[in-house]
This record gives structure tokens, C-alpha cells and sequence, in this order.
């Protein structure tokens, strides 16, 4: 991990450096109108000669990643003596990031920004993030850069199916992609004038978010901790906006109970699918022509850190 000025004076002596060296995003709910200040140094899947062209991050890698793993290397050692797998593993490849993340990355590298959340979180909060920043693996990765699926996402619906489906970290909710998104069933009919009403709401909640962080200086933690006070709050408009909005996409009639819901439209899709027939799979369900006035440019980036 790389400080600012340390990444600075890199590029500074060795410009190349700029190819393989990334903001870095630790969290979510912390972030703030502050700039990124870590940057971390990610060779991806080059292997050591490619990597080694870009001499200063090579070489930073080589005095404080490699030293740092041949001694775990010999601490972790079994009692015959034998390297563990994981550390023999991680010395093969000493310039890589130990959990690097090939299949994340060749997802969201075509795209202009990405959805996320927390892995581990008390509430929900997706921010779109820009495709330069690299997430840390404490962060759940959507490869969606439109405003309707944020809006689906974000929704009390998707909340509801979340904390059924997930498990539990020390009280905290813990996203499962496997448990939770692979399951949870998309609006399988929505008009395009559905689509462009949850589209709008969420590019209004996440222009109330940045405006009134702004103002006051919070962060997104203490904006949504607001929403534990009774009282009027236009936070909790804007995401009753949204939860409407996607309840009329999904068809969804009033008084249904949603995750009753969700289970029956999910138990439908499987049968459908068994059946061979098509179903509304995740994202946006329009052509590409189409798509492209769905997608706005608001999302953390890398000259600020919380930016949307």
C-alpha cells in the first residue's frame, strides 16, 4: 500500500508506474468529500518479467511485499517442516496481491463505473465507484454501471431478500453473492417507462446524498444514521421513492407481503428456466443503444473520495 505522496514520487521517476499503480477504496461507509490518499500496487496477472518493466513499483514490491512473505513462509511451516500451501502459493507469484481479483476485474475494467456495497453492513448502501479505483475484497462487487439496477439494488425489496438469505458476522449482515444476489429475482416485465422512473430515483437519492453531505461534512455513515431518528428526513423520502418505484416495476400489488413475494417469483423463474424458457435476468433489460441513456456519470472517483 502506497501513500499519495509516495505513488507521486514513483511516477515521478518512473512514469509507467501510473499503469500498475491504483486508488485504493477500504470501505463504504466511512468514505467522505475527502480525496482517496491509499493507492495500492496490482501487477494483475503479469508475470515477473512483465511485471518488472515498471522498475520503482517492482522494486517496492521486492523490499517490502517479498521479505514479508518468505518469513510467514518459514513461521507457517508444518511440524515436518513443509511449506504451507497457501504460503507456497503466495511466494510463486510474490509480486501479485496475495487475493487478487482476475474475475472481478476483467468484469468491471469495460465499464465506466461499478456498483458496490460493504460485504459486512448494519444498513445498505450501494455507491457506483469508478472503474479506475481498485475495491478492497471487504467490498461486494455488481458489474451494473446503470441507474435502474442501482435503483433495484438499493431497494427495501432487495433489503429484505438480503438479510433472509445472508449470514451474520458479529451481529453485521454479511452479502453472499451465492446466497443472495444468484437468488434473488429481478423485475421480469418492467415497461421502459418503469425502468426510467427507478432510474430517476435513484439518480435523485444519490444527488440528496451528496448534496446534503456537502453541506454538513458526513460521511455516508453519519448521513444514514439519521434515518434512526423518528421524525421527517428527506433521506427516507428519497428511498421510499425508490422502493415504490421498483414495487410498480416488479408488479408488485401493495398489501403483499414482499418477501412472500420474491419467493414465489423466484420459485417461478427456477421452474422456467427448468422448462428452458427465457426469464429477466439481472441488470438492465434493454439493448445496448438503449442502455447508454440509462448510465450517468456520478460515482466516487479517483481525485475524490466520496464524489458521486
Amino acid at each position: 500500500m502506497l501513500s499519495e505522496h509516495q505513488r507521486a514520487e514513483m511516477v515521478r521517476r518512473d512514469s509507467p508506474t501510473r499503469e500498475v499503480t491504483f486508488p485504493y477504496l477500504n470501505g463504504i461507509t466511512a468514505l467522505t468529500s475527502a480525496p482517496l490518499d491509499r493507492y495500492v500496487i496490482d501487477f494483475e496477472q503479469r508475470d515477473c518479467f512483465e511485471a518488472e518493466k515498471y522498475r520503482e513499483a517492482f522494486q517496492w514490491v521486492r523490499e517490502h511485499v517479498l521479505p514479508d512473505r518468505e518469513r510467514k513462509a518459514e513461521e507457517g511451516k508444518d511440524a515436518e517442516g513443509n511449506m504451507r500451501p497457501h504460503h507456497r502459493a503466495f511466494l510463486s507469484r510474490w509480486w501479485q496481491l496475495s487475493f487478487g481479483r482476475p474475475e472481478m476485474l476483467s468484469v468491471v475494467k469495460p465499464l465506466k463505473r461499478y456498483l458496490a456495497c460493504a460485504y459486512v453492513t448494519k444498513r445498505p448502501i450501494f455507491i457506483f465507484v469508478s472503474s479506475q479505483i481498485r475495491p478492497s475484497n471487504l467490498i461486494q462487487i455488481f458489474g451494473f454501471e446503470d441507474d435502474y439496477s442501482f435503483g433495484v439494488l438499493q431497494s427495501s425489496l432487495h433489503w429484505t431478500w438480503f438479510v433472509t438469505k445472508c449470514g451474520k458476522l458479529k451481529g453485521d449482515y454479511r452479502y453472499s453473492a451465492e446466497s443472495v444476489f444468484d437468488t434473488f429475482p429481478w423485475p421480469q416485465n418492467p415497461t421502459k417507462d418503469q425502468i426510467r422512473t427507478v432510474a430517476d430515483a435513484a439518480v435523485a437519492l444519490r444527488k440528496l446524498r451528496r448534496e446534503t453531505m456537502d453541506k454538513l461534512k458526513y460521511s455516508l455513515r453519519q448521513l444514514y444514521r439519521t434515518l434512526e431518528q423518528p421524525g421527517d428526513n428527506p433521506l427516507r423520502d428519497a428511498h421510499a421513492r425508490i422502493d415504490s418505484a421498483v414495487r410498480t416495476a416488479y408488479g408488485m400489488p401493495e398489501n403483499v407481503d414482499p418477501l412472500t413475494f420474491l419467493l414465489e417469483l423466484n420459485l417461478a423463474c427456477a421452474a422456467k428456466e427448468k422448462a428452458g424458457e427465457k426469464i429477466t435476468r439481472p441488470g438492465l433489460p434493454l439493448n445496448e443503444q438503449d442502455k447508454r441513456a440509462f448510465v450517468t456519470d456520478d460515482c466516487v472517483k479517483p481525485t475524490d473520495g466520496r464524489r458521486e
